[in-house]
């Protein structure tokens, strides 16, 4: 697919690409509806960083809130991204090897003020991480809301990227540091990473 063309090549060149359109406003719109639900359900936690037995609060660091997706989930519109999500590896296997084979991702919420400090999505004790995805939420974002995802690319200018609805962004979780902004609206992305065994 040429959406997916053009994201492999960005990939190759500078470590990070970007898809304008990889889910339609009605497609944002149902998985709004169903981060909704489940945040007033009172599903969300308060994001933490590390891992596992290590995982802490670190509030000064990172203010979001998340809630783990479950792949097998029976919402119609998940299983979509979800199929979105696997044509995506099955590209990248072919274009660019990397062994692919699974996925993890979450709905974060970030409410208006919130932030994620500089950092790097993978774990010391864990290489599977290879790809991470950030798939945007929000409907009618300005430039002047804030919330910019900052790619740190190493010996070039840090990349400033609005969380535009639909805008999907991919770069190589082991090498580009990156953080979060605070907005003045609330920001809502699907967030996650494209995994080896």
């Amino acid at each position: 697919m040429e959406l997916f063309d053009n994201l492999m090549d960005s990939l190759a060149e500078q470590s990070y690409g970007v898809i304008d359109s990889f889910l339609t406003p009605e497609e944002i719109t149902d998985l709004v509806i169903l981060l909704r639900e489940r945040h007033l359900a009172g599903r969300f936690k308060t994001a933490g960083i590390g891992r596992a037995n290590d995982q802490h609060i670190e509030a000064q660091i990172r203010s979001d809130h998340i809630l783990w997706l479950e792949t097998h989930s029976t919402a119609v519109m998940e299983q979509v991204f979800f199929q979105k999500i696997n044509e995506l590896i099955q590209c990248l296997n072919r274009s660019c090897y990397l062994g692919l084979k699974d996925f993890e991702f979450h709905y974060a919420m970030y409410p208006i003020g919130t932030f994620y400090k500089r950092h790097l999505d993978r774990f010391t004790t864990d290489s599977h991480r290879k790809i991470s995805v950030v798939c945007y939420l929000n409907e009618d974002w300005k430039t002047t809301d804030g919330g910019e995802l900052v790619l740190y690319i190493p010996e070039k200018k840090p990349i400033k990227i609005d969380p535009v609805g639909g805008h999907l962004v991919c770069f190589e979780a082991d090498l580009l540091e990156h953080e979060v902004l605070p907005a003045t609206h609330e920001r809502l992305s699907l967030t996650g990473w494209l995994r080896t065994y």
